[in-house]
């Protein structure tokens, strides 16, 4: 058990702490099979279990997925119809084993639009998960990056008009308070699956520092062994934030 919880405590002194993946890929595996796009959406929400599980095994105390963005409404109607009924579905059936796992479940996004079923099973979820510590999921709903930050803007603006604060002392860390992500730390590793080499309006801000991993893997066919595959690369990588490597 020692040997165990030594081997633990050197993967999350190795990194990363934080993993966000844009989850990529689930129309095209469907089509590949000769399937309604729901149903890659579908077997999108069994890679993400598998993923969760898999998370704290490799020493990752937060994971950000990116499941819904604000230009995501742009497709079909029965299709964003389809993903809310999968996702509250999915929300609801797996509310009581996330918490006896120890998962904190929060949902960072808009919520104005969102369908009323899906908005009481998130806030449900994030309830009763709330006091839960061994790893914290954050599941970006109606998300965009760029909107984020002019959300954060605006209420930086409201401040100041208010005399709350002088504008010119307004520093990184007070905008970084306005974000959805205010009290997560920014994630050290991005994953982008099925081949795409983009961001995608996902996290601006917080991945100004991020490593960049990009998966040929189509999402619903992710596996935990890919996850660590990606750790694996992380942490061969020499990350200096600007400055110089200490040579000694």
């Amino acid at each position: 058990m020692a040997q165990l919880n030594d081997n633990l405590e050197n993967r999350a002194e190795s990194g990363p702490r934080h993993v966000a993946i844009i989850m990529d890929g689930n129309g095209r595996w469907a089509r590949a099979r000769g399937l309604p796009r729901l149903m890659g959406h579908r077997a999108g929400m069994e890679a993400v279990r598998r993923v969760v599980r898999a998370a704290p095994t490799l020493g990752i105390a937060y994971l950000t997925v990116f499941a819904f963005s604000t230009e995501n409404w742009r497709r079909p109607r029965l299709e964003v119809e389809g993903l809310f009924a999968l996702l509250a579905e999915y929300v609801e059936r797996e509310t009581r084993e996330l918490k006896a796992e120890g998962v904190r479940v929060r949902f960072l996004g808009e919520r104005e639009g969102l369908p009323a079923t899906a908005k009481q099973v998130i806030e449900r979820c994030e309830a009763v998960t709330s006091r839960c510590t061994r790893l914290n999921l954050s599941i970006a709903l109606n998300y965009g990056g760029r909107s984020e930050l002019v959300r954060a803007v605006r209420a930086l603006a409201r401040r100041a008009a208010a005399g709350e604060v002088n504008p010119e002392d307004i520093g990184p860390e007070d905008l970084a308070a306005q974000l959805y992500t205010a009290d997560l730390p920014d994630p050290d590793l991005l994953i982008r699956t099925s081949g795409e080499r983009r961001l995608s309006n996902f996290l601006l801000w917080q991945l100004a520092y991020a490593e960049l991993y990009f998966s040929p893997v189509l999402w619903p066919d992710f596996t935990p062994q890919d996850l660590a595959a990606a750790v694996a690369d992380f942490r061969q990588r020499d990350r200096r934030f600007g400055g110089i490597k200490n040579e000694g």
